[in-house]
């Protein structure tokens, strides 16, 4: 398993240096703290997806690298509002850091009139914003069933990458049927990309070593909401006061990690993943065989085979 650099490793230089330069400014806290966050970037997963797409549609120019940069952008927005949301970093300064972020990737895209690019990655952030606001109605009540776990995903985590691919694929194309279907695609990978994040919660050989967060963050994943719908209740009503009340004691969380796997709750969430990462290569294979489209495949192999 490996990311598919060597096929856009000059797009991803030139981005770097283009990202750099989108994400300045004239107040020098603010460049120190841009900095900061540039070097803390990892794989850079999405804008391959941005690259690639472009690829497998026409030719990467201008427009592709302001929509990488604008995915980017927001991206790096949303991380820097989960830090303040989970009280880790100062609250004032990060949240003008994640609103400047945003600003410039919409300004970006305005100034250079890539109305439709601005208009994908727009949608994506109001589903965002709904996913996350329907996570925590539901959180509080810990009753998810399994549709409206996918909402939330589709929307909160999906919704991202898919515009990174359909913005790609429009800056190269100027296809909206084209743009559609590569937007699908990447929505497909997205889901079974948070499925496999739901997956390191609970370890297998397979997965690493289990972390327990969502537990106790109280967070439910589709292994627990498995679980839960296909328990008896008594121990249904156990794991449901652990994860309210408990969700810090090591010994418990154990317990419910144990329940879970018993339950069948991770292989369910597998082959749901697997499922996902099916319809997606079936959407990829429509389109002609290339370096690039096997570029993608590996990439998506990257996205559930992943050990973190």
């Amino acid at each position: 398993m490996h990311l598919p650099v060597k096929l856009i490793e000059d797009e991803l230089k030139t981005f770097e240096i283009k990202f750099k330069e989108a994400v300045g400014s004239h107040v020098p806290m603010l460049d120190r703290i841009m900095r900061y966050v540039v070097k803390r970037k990892g794989k850079q997963l999405r804008p391959m997806f941005v690259f690639l797409s472009a690829k497998l549609c026409g030719e990467v120019n201008e427009s592709t690298y302001r929509a990488a940069s604008l995915v980017e952008l927001l991206h790096t927005a949303t991380l820097v509002h989960d830090d303040v949301v989970d009280d880790s970093l100062e609250h004032r300064g990060f949240f003008s850091v994640g609103d400047y972020l945003l600003a410039k990737g919409l300004l970006l895209s305005l100034d250079h009139n890539d109305h439709r690019i601005l208009h994908i990655v727009s949608d994506a952030v109001r589903k965002m914003s709904e996913g996350e606001l329907l996570q925590i109605e539901k959180a509080r009540s810990l009753n998810l069933n399994e549709k409206i776990y996918f909402d939330i995903i589709r929307n909160k985590t999906a919704s991202l990458l898919a515009s990174g691919c359909a913005a790609g694929a429009w800056s190269t194309s100027n296809n909206n049927e084209v743009t559609e279907k590569v937007r699908l695609f990447g929505e497909k990978v997205g889901i079974a990309f948070q499925i496999k994040d739901d997956l390191f919660d609970y370890g297998t050989d397979s997965v690493g070593k289990p972390t327990g967060n969502d537990i106790k963050e109280k967070k439910l994943t589709l292994p627990l909401i498995y679980t839960l719908n296909n328990i008896d209740k008594p121990t249904r009503r156990q794991i449901i006061y652990i994860i309210k009340n408990q969700n810090k004691n090591p010994e418990k969380i154990k317990f419910v990690i144990n329940k879970v796997t018993e339950a069948g709750g991770i292989e369910y969430a597998v082959q749901k993943m697997n499922d996902y990462k099916s319809e997606a290569m079936k959407i990829l294979f429509e389109f002609p065989q290339s370096e690039i489209r096997s570029g993608l495949a590996e990439l998506v192999d990257f996205v559930t085979d992943r050990k973190y």
